[in-house]
Protein backbone atom coordinates (compact mmCIF):
# COMPACT_ATOMS: atom_id res chain seq x y z
CA UNK A 1 0.00 0.00 0.00
CA UNK A 2 1.47 3.59 -0.90
CA UNK A 3 1.71 6.33 1.64
CA UNK A 4 -0.20 9.30 0.97
CA UNK A 5 0.88 12.06 -0.59
CA UNK A 6 1.18 14.13 2.15
CA UNK A 7 3.08 11.85 4.25
CA UNK A 8 5.98 11.32 1.31
CA UNK A 9 6.05 15.60 1.33
CA UNK A 10 6.15 15.31 4.80
CA UNK A 11 9.15 12.81 5.23
CA UNK A 12 10.96 14.86 2.45
CA UNK A 13 10.09 17.76 4.12
CA UNK A 14 12.11 16.41 7.29
CA UNK A 15 15.20 15.60 5.38
CA UNK A 16 15.08 19.06 4.29
CA UNK A 17 15.24 20.40 7.59
CA UNK A 18 17.61 17.70 9.29
CA UNK A 19 20.52 18.08 6.56
CA UNK A 20 20.22 21.77 6.13
CA UNK A 21 19.86 22.68 10.05
CA UNK A 22 23.76 21.78 10.01
CA UNK A 23 24.60 24.30 7.08
CA UNK A 24 22.11 26.92 8.37
CA UNK A 25 23.58 26.89 11.18
CA UNK A 26 26.91 26.83 10.32
CA UNK A 27 26.35 30.06 8.37
CA UNK A 28 24.77 32.40 10.77
CA UNK A 29 26.84 31.27 13.73
CA UNK A 30 30.51 31.00 11.95
CA UNK A 31 32.72 28.58 13.85
CA UNK A 32 30.83 29.86 17.19
CA UNK A 33 30.08 26.63 19.12
CA UNK A 34 31.49 24.13 16.25
CA UNK A 35 33.37 21.47 18.50
CA UNK A 36 34.21 18.60 15.91
CA UNK A 37 32.03 15.29 17.50
CA UNK A 38 35.44 13.36 16.49
CA UNK A 39 37.48 16.16 18.86
CA UNK A 40 39.80 16.23 16.07
CA UNK A 41 41.00 12.34 16.49
CA UNK A 42 42.35 10.85 13.97
CA UNK A 43 42.46 6.78 12.93
CA UNK A 44 45.40 4.73 12.42
CA UNK A 45 44.74 5.52 8.43
CA UNK A 46 45.45 9.34 9.32
CA UNK A 47 42.28 10.25 8.77
CA UNK A 48 39.75 12.05 10.92
CA UNK A 49 36.95 9.71 12.68
CA UNK A 50 34.26 12.41 10.85
CA UNK A 51 36.27 15.63 9.95
CA UNK A 52 35.95 19.01 11.34
CA UNK A 53 32.50 19.74 9.66
CA UNK A 54 30.83 17.49 11.36
CA UNK A 55 30.05 19.38 14.99
CA UNK A 56 28.03 18.97 18.16
CA UNK A 57 26.12 22.46 17.11
CA UNK A 58 24.79 20.87 13.57
CA UNK A 59 23.77 17.67 15.51
CA UNK A 60 21.94 19.88 18.14
CA UNK A 61 20.38 22.43 15.20
CA UNK A 62 19.38 18.79 12.95
CA UNK A 63 17.69 17.40 16.40
CA UNK A 64 15.91 20.55 17.54
CA UNK A 65 14.72 22.24 13.97
CA UNK A 66 13.66 18.65 12.93
CA UNK A 67 11.83 18.46 15.99
CA UNK A 68 10.12 22.37 15.21
CA UNK A 69 9.95 21.09 11.70
CA UNK A 70 7.51 17.77 12.72
CA UNK A 71 5.12 19.78 14.71
CA UNK A 72 4.77 22.80 12.47
CA UNK A 73 3.75 19.82 9.75
CA UNK A 74 1.37 17.98 11.92
CA UNK A 75 3.78 15.28 13.44
CA UNK A 76 4.81 14.64 16.76
CA UNK A 77 8.34 16.33 17.53
CA UNK A 78 9.50 13.28 19.17
CA UNK A 79 9.37 11.99 15.66
CA UNK A 80 11.11 14.77 14.26
CA UNK A 81 13.60 14.79 16.37
CA UNK A 82 14.80 11.37 16.90
CA UNK A 83 14.24 11.65 12.78
CA UNK A 84 17.20 14.31 12.97
CA UNK A 85 19.55 12.20 14.94
CA UNK A 86 19.18 9.22 13.00
CA UNK A 87 19.37 11.70 9.72
CA UNK A 88 22.91 12.69 11.14
CA UNK A 89 24.15 9.26 12.15
CA UNK A 90 23.67 8.52 8.72
CA UNK A 91 25.36 11.57 7.49
CA UNK A 92 28.16 10.82 10.65
CA UNK A 93 28.37 6.88 8.29
CA UNK A 94 28.71 8.77 5.03
CA UNK A 95 31.28 10.96 6.74
CA UNK A 96 33.35 8.14 7.71
CA UNK A 97 33.01 5.96 4.92
CA UNK A 98 34.74 9.34 2.56
CA UNK A 99 37.77 9.76 5.14
CA UNK A 100 38.36 5.93 5.07
CA UNK A 101 38.30 6.65 1.27
CA UNK A 102 40.81 9.09 1.58
CA UNK A 103 38.66 11.57 0.56
CA UNK A 104 38.53 15.36 1.61
CA UNK A 105 35.86 17.04 3.58
CA UNK A 106 33.12 18.25 2.20
CA UNK A 107 34.31 16.31 -0.87
CA UNK A 108 31.20 14.97 -3.26
CA UNK A 109 30.82 11.00 -3.49
CA UNK A 110 27.42 10.66 -5.09
CA UNK A 111 24.96 8.34 -3.15
CA UNK A 112 27.04 8.00 -0.01
CA UNK A 113 26.37 11.69 0.47
CA UNK A 114 22.81 11.21 0.32
CA UNK A 115 21.72 7.85 1.03
CA UNK A 116 22.60 7.09 4.45
CA UNK A 117 21.41 10.11 5.65
CA UNK A 118 17.92 10.00 4.24
CA UNK A 119 17.64 5.81 4.04
CA UNK A 120 18.46 5.33 7.86
CA UNK A 121 15.90 7.78 9.29
CA UNK A 122 12.75 7.26 6.86
CA UNK A 123 13.74 3.32 7.18
CA UNK A 124 13.58 3.51 10.95
CA UNK A 125 10.61 5.68 11.38
CA UNK A 126 8.61 4.45 8.52
CA UNK A 127 5.42 3.43 10.86
CA UNK A 128 5.47 6.66 12.39
CA UNK A 129 5.61 8.29 9.00
CA UNK A 130 3.07 6.42 7.64
CA UNK A 131 4.91 5.40 4.73
CA UNK A 132 5.78 1.84 2.97
CA UNK A 133 8.98 0.38 1.62
CA UNK A 134 8.13 1.75 -1.96
CA UNK A 135 7.92 4.85 -0.44
CA UNK A 136 10.97 4.54 1.42
CA UNK A 137 12.83 3.62 -1.76
CA UNK A 138 10.91 6.83 -3.66
CA UNK A 139 11.73 9.34 -0.64
CA UNK A 140 15.49 8.76 -0.85
CA UNK A 141 15.64 8.99 -4.67
CA UNK A 142 13.42 12.25 -4.37
CA UNK A 143 15.85 13.54 -2.07
CA UNK A 144 18.96 12.88 -3.96
CA UNK A 145 17.21 14.66 -6.99
CA UNK A 146 16.42 17.51 -4.67
CA UNK A 147 20.05 17.54 -3.78
CA UNK A 148 21.43 17.06 -6.98
CA UNK A 149 19.20 20.91 -8.23
CA UNK A 150 19.14 22.25 -5.04
CA UNK A 151 22.73 22.76 -4.07
CA UNK A 152 24.50 24.27 -6.59
CA UNK A 153 21.48 27.09 -6.05
CA UNK A 154 22.38 27.23 -2.37
CA UNK A 155 26.32 27.72 -3.77
CA UNK A 156 25.02 30.37 -5.55
CA UNK A 157 22.87 31.74 -2.70
CA UNK A 158 26.38 31.66 -0.47
CA UNK A 159 24.77 29.33 1.92
CA UNK A 160 26.99 26.33 1.14
CA UNK A 161 30.64 26.61 0.41
CA UNK A 162 30.70 23.90 -2.47
CA UNK A 163 28.39 23.67 -5.34
CA UNK A 164 27.60 20.08 -4.31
Amino acid sequence: MMATPAAIIQAIALLVVANGAPVLSNKILGKRGAWPIDNGFNLRDGQPVFGTSKTWRGLAAAILLSAVAAWLIGLNPLTGALFGALAMVGDLLSSFCKRRMQRRESSRARGIDTIPESLIPIALLKTALAVGWVDVMLVVALFFLIEEFISPLLYRLHIRKRPF
